[in-house]
């Protein structure tokens, strides 16, 4: 049904004429009379009756024109949710694997219940194939993701992402083992014949381990797998492999960190959105203050970001 002729039954039915109608939508009889015998057509009931010289709504006008209430009234609240210019508000499904979760999305989610509480956020963690494939499913309106600068994402003309942060990564081994000064296929091959330990729910830091290990001449055998990287540092401690860890991170007793360079693997965060959704308010604002967020912090910063 035409939203306008829904307006002008509305009208009808609380001023209780058609030349009221007219003189307030600046406008002459006919052209409401023409308006409300198209929306009984739409409807396919009549609407006006009769009143002597006047008329009235039918029952099925009065029903219309009640149903006319919610209808505009929603109308109204869509088009100021999708109003740049308006107060953002609207729930924002957000996932994100945990380290991005926790230093991007939790700083500006307690600003935005300060400074927008119409605006809620729903956080779910998931990794990045996962929170991608939930980005194309449209079940997420927002997924902090990452690669590695050794094995990067592929290009999605689908989604539209935002560089967030980096972080260097190295190879976590026993705290035991002596440090090595070398380049980084180097270092992996004097663990060519270790087990490795990688990501169970991505495949990033195994290409890295692979790409690495290509060029110190050798296949790692990947023998465990753990999203954890608490849980990683354990199997390391136990003597049970050697993994990529962040080096900013926490590193627990009984691990060493060997520095990698040429090439240095280096973790990228990004915030990934569906195209052509950027200019809904509340992502919008999200996506901003994510962005202004890592600003804040690299301007502040000494030292490495941590991962």
């Amino acid at each position: 049904m035409d939203v306008r002729r829904l307006e002008t039954l509305l009208m009808l039915s609380r001023l209780g004429s058609m030349r009221a109608v007219a003189e307030e939508t600046h406008t002459t009889t006919s052209t409401v009379s023409q308006q409300i015998a198209a929306l009984a057509r739409e409807a396919g009931t009549p609407l006006i009756e009769p009143d002597g010289r006047r008329v009235r709504l039918t029952p099925a006008g009065r029903r219309l024109a009640e149903h006319a209430v919610t209808v505009l009234a929603a109308l109204e609240a869509a088009r100021l949710d999708l109003d740049p210019a308006a107060e953002p508000a609207g729930t924002l499904r957000v996932a994100g694997f945990g380290t991005a979760i926790r230093r991007s999305l939790l700083p500006v989610v307690a600003r935005l219940a300060d400074d927008h509480p119409r605006v809620r956020v729903r956080i779910h963690e998931h990794e990045t194939d996962e929170a991608l494939a939930m980005i194309a499913a449209d079940d997420l309106d927002l997924a902090l993701t990452y690669d590695f600068n050794l094995a990067p994402a592929a290009p999605d003309r689908t989604v539209v992402s935002r560089p967030l942060w980096s972080a260097e990564w190295a190879l976590g081994v026993p705290a035991t083992d002596p440090p090595v000064d070398a380049d980084a296929p180097a270092v992996l091959a004097r663990y060519r014949d270790h087990d490795w330990i990688v990501n169970s729910r991505g495949v990033a830091d195994e290409q890295v381990v692979r790409t690495i290990a290509s060029m110190a001449g050798f296949d790692p055998l990947i023998t465990h797998r753990s999203d954890s990287l608490e849980l990683l540092q354990d199997l390391v401690v136990a003597g049970l492999g050697v993994g990529l860890l962040p080096v900013a991170g926490p590193t627990r007793p009984g691990v060493r960190l060997l520095p990698l360079r040429d090439p240095a693997p280096i973790l990228r965060c990004y915030a990934v959105v569906r195209t052509g959704r950027t200019g809904w308010p509340p992502l919008a604002l999200l996506l901003r203050l994510l962005e202004s967020g890592m600003s804040d912090r690299a301007s502040s910063a000494s030292g490495t970001p941590s991962s």
